[in-house]
C-alpha cells in the first residue's frame, strides 16, 4: 500500500489528517496500547466525514493492522509512513515527518491511561513535540539536510520502540 493511495483516500473523505498523521496516530495508539482496535482508530481518524466505502475501509484497516503486526514482532522492521523519496522533495518529506509526529502525539494521548511517564518517555515526547514545529517554509541549501532528515526519522523509529517497550512489554 502506498502513501499516495492512503492520502488520496483520506482527502476523498475530507479527513482532517494526512496519511503521515494517520500512520503516526496509529503508531502512537499501538505503542501505548497494543490491543487498541482498528475500528476504534478508524472512528477517530474519520470522525465528521461521510461514510467510507468498504474498499477504502479495507485499505485503511490494512494500514493499521500492518502497524500492529510490526509492533508485536521482535524484529521491529517499523518504518515511518511518509511521502515517497522518488515522488516528493525533501521539504514535502520534512512536512510529512512533522505531520507524522503530530499524529503520533495524538495517538499516545488517546491511548494513554498512565498519568506518570518515566523520565525517558517524557524526554522522548518532548522531542517529538519539537519535531512538530519544524519549519517547511524555508529554502534548503545545506547539503546535510538529507542526513538530518534521516536522523530525525531514525529517532522517531526509536521513539516508537521505546514507548512500545515501556507500555506493552514493560
Amino acid at each position: 500500500m502506498s502513501y499516495a493511495t492512503i492520502d488520496a483516500i483520506l482527502v476523498q473523505y475530507d479527513g482532517e489528517l494526512s496519511a503521515a498523521e494517520a500512520h503516526g496516530m496509529a503508531s502512537g495508539l499501538l505503542a501505548v496500547n497494543g490491543k487498541f482496535s482498528n475500528e476504534s482508530w478508524l472512528n477517530e481518524l474519520l470522525q465528521n466525514t461521510p461514510p467510507v466505502s468498504n474498499e477504502h475501509k479495507v485499505e485503511l484497516l490494512g494500514l493499521f493492522d500492518d502497524i500492529q503486526d510490526i509492533l508485536i514482532d521482535d524484529e521491529f522492521e517499523f518504518d515511518l509512513f511518509l511521502p515517497d523519496d522518488e515522488d516528493s522533495d525533501l521539504l514535502e518529506r520534512i512536512d510529512g515527518l512533522r505531520e507524522w509526529s503530530k499524529g503520533f502525539l495524538l495517538g499516545v494521548g488517546l491511548a494513554n491511561t498512565k498519568t506518570n511517564f518515566s523520565q525517558q518517555i517524557q524526554e522522548i515526547l518532548k522531542d517529538v513535540s519539537e519535531i512538530t514545529k519544524l519549519d517547511t517554509d524555508i529554502e534548503i541549501e545545506d547539503d546535510d539536510a538529507e542526513n538530518d532528515f534521516m536522523e530525525l526519522s531514525e529517532y522517531l523509529r526509536a521513539a516508537v520502540l521505546a514507548l512500545r517497550d515501556e507500555f506493552i512489554q514493560g
